[in-house]
């Protein structure tokens, strides 16, 4: 898997792919694996980017 979850910043929106129903999320933080989302029906996930590759929103 490639490590596309790198490149994600505070404030970007993102999809869990598993979990469209969660939402459109924004990125809290990204430190050392573990990405901190807040997603709208589902509130502020812990992420470990080895187990998922969050999908980037640039529009929606």
């Amino acid at each position: 898997m490639t490590d596309l979850n790198s490149m994600l910043e505070p404030g970007m929106r993102v999809r869990h792919p598993a979990q469209p129903e969660w939402g459109t999320g924004q990125v809290q933080s990204n430190i050392g694996g573990k990405i901190t989302v807040n997603f709208p029906e589902v509130g502020k996930v812990v992420i470990e980017s080895s187990r998922v590759e969050l999908m980037p929103v640039f529009d929606d």
